[in-house]
């Protein structure tokens, strides 16, 4: 298999790579509202298109990397609200400097991930089934405690608090490039996505999660510690969540108990489209960036070309299919040349 991939012209040994269907669909869904949606061709909507695909981007990088070690995570879209409401309230009630706030949650949800690993590997109960009870947990946690101790179902307002100017520059300020203003958001997705690849193709750790995917049993065997890498990716996938959590409260510097709900699916379907297998074993960091790319360019883009809002997720899901179905066709052409 290796010599005749080694073999192969580089132009084919390029095409054999999990992102390339994804990469396949964010140029046609480009070109696309570049033609129907006239706002979409103006800078300042690419930088709205960046923005809302890093939102997305960023926990879309862990999950796929989960999802290439052959596990899922249906709560990372509700902890991504757990997350801010933890730092928000902690800072708030305790008058304490905002960072304490941040400290306690990326601890909070560091542990989440942690247990939810543990739980997964000790029972041996799939992961969706773990997950969507941490689902359901985090969701009701996330109403009553937030009504239990403010009254309401948001948190308090914390721009006045110390520590909230350095807290919201490294999370959600704004940067002035040539007349066009980026999320500092973009920076950091293109970063962990460096180091994902890094990580993937370059450490030890990578091997390892693609072995622990694709043949957990011949992994384990092998030497390769399955319970660390599988417990360390959900604890990934944790830290993600606290980091678009904490942009969210300071970008806004409020947050809303009940936000969250369903955007798992969305961090899902990103590495989906960007070749993750459902069954383990395959994907890249690169393709988890085109994906929630070709999921930032469509839902921005059907607000550029002034389609009926009551069409949104109609628009989305065809779209996103579509995509899936040219990655799925491209595999298979991957596949007979193989």
């Amino acid at each position: 298999m290796e010599s005749r991939v080694a073999s192969r012209p580089p132009l084919s040994r390029r095409m054999a790579t999990p992102e390339t269907g994804a990469l396949a669909g964010a140029v046609l869904v480009y070109l696309f509202f570049f033609a129907v949606a006239p706002p979409f061709r103006d800078l300042s909507s690419l930088s709205t298109v960046l923005y809302v695909s890093s939102i997305y981007g960023i926990p879309a990088l862990a999950v796929a990397m989960l999802m290439i070690g052959g596990e899922f995570d249906l709560s990372s879209g509700v902890a991504v609200v757990s997350s801010a409401l933890l730092a928000s309230m902690v800072s708030y009630e305790l008058t304490a400097n905002v960072w304490v706030g941040v400290a306690l949650s990326l601890v909070a949800a560091l542990g989440m991930g942690a247990l939810n690993g543990y739980l997964v590997i000790r029972t041996g109960i799939p992961s969706f089934l773990v997950t969507l009870g941490s689902f359901f947990m985090l969701g009701g946690l996330n109403l009553a405690g937030t009504r239990l101790v403010t009254g309401s179902v948001a948190t308090p307002s914390i721009s006045d608090m110390d520590g909230f100017a350095s807290a919201q520059a490294i999370f959600a300020s704004n940067l002035d490039l040539g007349g066009v203003s980026l999320r500092i958001t973009v920076l950091w997705w293109l970063l962990f996505a460096a180091l994902a690849t890094w990580a993937l193709r370059r450490a030890p750790f990578g091997n390892w999660i693609f072995a622990v995917g694709g043949a957990p049993l011949s992994a384990r065997a092998v030497g390769v510690p399955v319970r660390r890498v599988k417990i360390g990716l959900f604890m990934t996938v944790g830290f993600a969540a606290w980091f678009v959590g904490m942009h969210q409260l300071f970008a806004f510097d409020t947050v809303q108990s009940g936000e969250g709900v369903g955007k798992e699916f969305y961090y899902i379907i990103a590495a989906v489209v960007g070749g993750c297998l459902l069954t383990g074993g395959q994907g890249s960091a690169v393709g988890a960036v085109l994906g929630a790319l070709i999921f930032g360019m469509t839902t921005q883009g059907i607000v550029y070309a002034g389609w009926n809002p009551d069409w949104f997720k109609f628009f989305v899901g065809a779209l996103l299919l579509g995509v899936i179905l040219l990655n799925a066709g491209v595999r298979r052409w991957q596949e007979a040349r193989a």
